[in-house]
């Protein structure tokens, strides 16, 4: 049996690429700003909110204008973890800002919907 070179290494290659995921989609973005008001919020800040989708927004805006009601899942927002410092320059921080302001009329109607029903049970 003749074992070919190439398609061992292309295995090897899926396989540890798989993993390489399975590491990075189980880290925080720890996103840099608001997603609507476009606020920075580095790493450490306490006024970090988070959906379970990790859509981040800051505590003004979440309390606010989205009335605890993501505007992306219609899921419900939670203090974002501070990771520590001497884990960053391993798993740094993201860079790349999503800046997608959300339109409040129709926010609105989405927070009249749901509001009134807790995150977890929406």
């Amino acid at each position: 049996m003749i074992i070919d070179n190439a398609e061992v290494l292309r295995d090897t290659n899926k396989r540890l690429f798989k993993i390489i995921a399975i590491v990075f989609r189980n880290m925080l973005e720890l996103r840099p700003t608001c997603e609507h008001c476009n606020k920075p919020l580095p790493y450490n800040s306490t006024e970090a909110m988070i959906c379970t989708f990790e859509c981040t927004f800051c505590e003004e805006c979440v309390s606010e204008l989205l009335m605890n009601v993501c505007p992306n899942c219609g899921g419900g927002f939670v203090s974002r973890p501070i990771r520590p410092k001497s884990y960053l320059e391993k798993y740094p921080p993201g860079t790349v800002p999503v800046y997608k302001p959300f339109d409040l009329v129709t926010h609105a109607v989405r927070i009249q919907n749901l509001s009134n029903i807790h995150p977890k049970d929406r």
